[in-house]
């Protein structure tokens, strides 16, 4: 007995199941997240390596040569191209694709920790890292107010910046742009060369003087209590009189009489504007596993309720870039198209073929099959994203326009003459089938599901 025969002499049977499904979609439906694209991961990994000061031809021959020996033995390896300019090393490893990236990345970590020691000391630790699509950040934002620039990024940094990172789902906050501030020891090298001093020994110095650190402990009868030195400077005159030296005469060198201590910014790495307005961009990227437009919803809400905390400050956000607005239109877009066809399949049968028994079949049918479509991309771990939002669109198509043609087929049956469940069997199967199914030629075990046709 064929699915179609089995779904015409137990109707009860099918009805139940098409319900029970129908519920089911509906529940995959309320659990599947939205993304702007499906979780890809090309088999690609990326080692990056920052060697401070250092040239090109430096840095390819005391990084990029060792890190490329290094991974050049990984398994399923494609291709290792690297580029080796000022300052930094980026080697990329390209991986077959039936490679796993998870693990090939551990093993180019255990690889590269081995060649670590075969780097120059100033060189950073290599990071390794994947390409991983889900990363793009859900919101670009720009973040404006009436403060002081230097100040204003410090209050991002220190307020701003962890309440975002509060937020359910939240994975990172990235600041770009701003005038960090940064204190300055401009040293005059002739007075440096007068007292006979290094510029090695005026960093060491100034390094050592800034530090916290525990100094023991004290106990009583009450209990014991942990003592700390707080050795931070916390003012520019504490940086002026530290001690670097002592001159011939037996005085004290501090570190005013020797530069020039300004209390200046960091030198601009980036610049953010927003609409010709310069602002400190705010880049939120979501969890692996969050849903990004629960994710935008709620850092929306987030930046409405701070703009009113400090409304004093003049805090305001513009947003320059949602990702999940895309992902809601293209959903939106999918649940009309999928009324329009209904409508439309409907239409059709009841006006060409008289019947609004057809247009209630159609407009039942086409909701139930792609719920029951929902609930198994729910149980796929699938979410509602670009590809998939695509291929339910043309699923509606192809329902459209088998829907029409079953129905059209079925019709021309009863108006042979054939009773309902014997047009329902044999118009279920379009006519060109029936004739390359009845071909001689095509007899074969092949088409052994058509040998009944005639």
């Amino acid at each position: 007995m064929t699915i179609t025969e089995l779904s015409i002499k137990r109707p009860t049977l099918v009805v139940v199941l098409f319900t029970v499904l129908g519920i089911l979609g509906v529940f995959g439906y309320s659990q599947l997240k939205y993304e702007l694209l499906p979780k890809i991961s090309p088999p690609v990994v990326v080692i990056t390596t920052i060697y401070p000061g250092a040239s090109p031809q430096e840095v390819e021959n005391g990084i990029t040569k060792y890190i490329e020996d290094a991974v050049s033995s990984l398994d399923k390896v494609t291709a290792v191209r690297s580029t080796s300019a000022e300052a930094i090393s980026v080697v990329t490893v390209e991986l077959t694709q039936s490679a796993k990236v998870d693990i090939a990345l551990q093993d180019a970590q255990r690889k590269v920790n081995a060649a670590q020691q075969l780097l120059p000391k100033d060189a950073r630790t290599p990071v390794l890292s994947k390409i991983a699509l889900d990363e793009i950040p859900v919101l670009r934002v720009g973040a404006t107010s009436t403060m002081n620039t230097r100040e204003f990024y410090q209050f991002m940094k220190d307020k701003i910046q962890p309440a975002l990172s509060k937020v359910e789902g939240v994975g990172n906050i990235t600041l770009l742009g701003g005038e960090e501030r940064e204190i300055k020891v401009n040293v005059d090298i002739e007075k440096v060369r007068g007292y006979g001093l290094g510029l090695n020994q005026i960093a060491g110095m100034i390094k050592a003087s800034n530090l916290d650190f525990p100094t023991g402990k004290i106990k009583d009868s009450d209990g014991q209590f942990i003592v700390r030195l707080a050795g931070k400077f916390s003012t520019i005159e504490q940086i002026e009189n530290i001690i670097i030296g002592r001159s011939k005469s037996g005085g004290d060198i501090k570190l005013k009489d020797i530069s020039e201590i300004e209390d200046g910014r960091k030198e601009y790495a980036s610049i953010s504007r927003l609409n010709g307005i310069t602002t400190i961009a705010v880049l939120v990227q979501k969890q692996s596993d969050a849903n990004s437009v629960d994710v935008s919803k709620k850092i929306r809400a987030q930046m409405k309720s701070l703009e009113e905390q400090y409304v004093e400050k003049k805090l305001a956000f513009t947003i320059a870039q949602d990702g999940s607005l895309f992902t809601i239109e293209a959903a939106d877009a999918v649940k009309f198209d999928l009324i329009i066809a209904i409508i439309l399949v409907a239409a059709v049968m009841f006006i060409f073929l008289h019947s609004l028994r057809n247009s209630l079949i159609v407009m039942i049918a086409i909701p139930a099959s792609l719920l029951t479509t929902i609930f198994a991309m729910y149980m796929l771990n699938y979410s509602f994203n670009l590809m998939t939002l695509l291929a339910m669109s043309l699923v509606i198509g192809i329902l459209v326009d088998d829907s029409i043609v079953v129905l059209e087929n079925i019709y021309r049956h009863l108006e042979m003459g054939k009773d309902k469940i014997t047009a329902s069997i044999e118009g279920r199967v379009g006519p060109g089938i029936r004739w390359f199914a009845c071909k001689p030629q095509f007899r074969s075990p092949l088409f052994n599901p058509w040998r009944n046709l005639k």
